[in-house]
């Protein structure tokens, strides 16, 4: 294995669509959402451990998941949890990885990526992370993963490529916004728009650079904590400064605003798992074609359900369609799939009106 490769994995965030599964105690990373036996890091880790040393893979996570990740990763050494103190989007804890992983190894080049993401086709997931890592071991570029559209998704940021290029990495045009429906319908319409996935590739030589760039003041706080870093007295330093990090996401501090990005159509299968609906589209139907994970179900002019519960929980339906119905613990949902991006909010009606140890 090439000890160049590196990989930074993000798992701070709560995934708060998929309450009452996923919560701020124990967010959805963490959890077998797809009933295979791993957990979706688990997986994840697995999936870039194929081709990047297992001691190479940082995971950049919130203070307060420390313990889950060494108990569900026990390969991994604490040097390799990279904490925030504070939440403060992708742009500061990724600068600070980066600066960690240079001191370490300047030659090193990495892979940004989701840590709750679904990808089965692992094998061409690491043939176009490679191709992409030659790439930026030879050129100053920032490159990123675009899926090719099915459908004209309003969900998701749109990656416009130059439709001139020939290549298998491509010059990016510009990035867009989650269009409307009709914006997304003529993105898909002009050929060369790909979605967002939110995995980028570079050396740290080149992402360090576009950080001091395109983004002085951030730079500088983190730079002057290069004396520290790998050492004793890191934990003291980031807990001081850490919090006085703009909050920003890399896409804006960095991406948006360099002209050496690149894009790689992927040619592997991916899901998000954003929303219970994403998970639903994922998962092999009954011949009602109800989604159903650990239940055993008793089904009655019931169709299209998105069903949940603790193993071998008997869920008996009759009438009912389209519907999410997650069972945990003390709380039960039964939402409209078509309203499924409303969960948030009917999460903090719930926190407001019962307590936040629900959330």
């Amino acid at each position: 294995m090439n000890e160049n490769y590196y990989a930074i994995l993000m798992a701070g965030g709560v995934g708060s669509r998929f309450w009452p599964v996923s919560t701020q105690d124990f967010p959805k990373q963490f959890h077998d959402m797809l009933g295979t036996g791993d957990t979706l890091i688990q997986k994840t880790f697995q999936r870039l451990s194929r081709f990047i040393p297992k001691e190479n893979i940082y995971i950049l996570t919130n203070e307060r998941y420390n313990n889950l990740v060494l108990e569900q990763l026990p390969e991994v050494t604490q040097k390799q949890v990279v904490l925030e103190p504070a939440m403060r989007n992708t742009a500061p804890c990724i600068l600070y990885a980066s600066m960690k992983i240079q001191k370490e190894n300047p030659n090193a080049v990495m892979i940004v990526a989701p840590s709750d993401h679904w990808i089965e086709d692992e094998l061409t997931f690491s043939k176009n992370v490679r191709q992409a890592f030659e790439f930026c071991a030879k050129d100053d570029a920032l490159v990123t993963l675009g899926i090719q559209p099915t459908f004209p998704n309003t969900g998701y940021g749109y990656i416009e490529y130059d439709k001139k290029s020939d290549t298998t990495i491509k010059p990016v045009s510009q990035f867009r916004e989650k269009p409307d429906l009709n914006t997304a319908k003529e993105f898909l319409t002009q050929g060369n728009f790909l979605w967002n996935a939110g995995i980028f590739m570079w050396s740290v030589k080149s992402v360090i650079k576009a950080f001091q760039s395109n983004q002085p003041k951030l730079y500088q706080l983190f730079e002057t904590g290069i004396g520290v870093y790998n050492t004793s007295e890191e934990g003291i330093f980031i807990k001081e400064n850490y919090p006085k990090a703009e909050n920003i996401s890399v896409d804006y501090a960095i991406m948006e605003k360099s002209n050496n990005v690149f894009v790689i159509a992927a040619e592997f299968d991916w899901n998000d798992l954003g929303t219970w609906g994403s998970l639903y589209d994922k998962l092999e139907k009954d011949n009602d074609n109800n989604a159903v994970v650990n239940a055993r179900t008793l089904v009655d002019e019931a169709s299209g359900n998105m069903i949940r519960t603790k193993t071998n929980k008997i869920v008996v339906l009759d009438g009912i369609e389209d519907y999410i119905i997650v069972d945990k613990d003390e709380v039960l949902l039964i939402f409209p799939k078509s309203k499924e991006q409303d969960i948030k909010i009917t999460l903090q009606k719930v926190k407001d009106q019962f307590g936040e140890q629900y959330g």
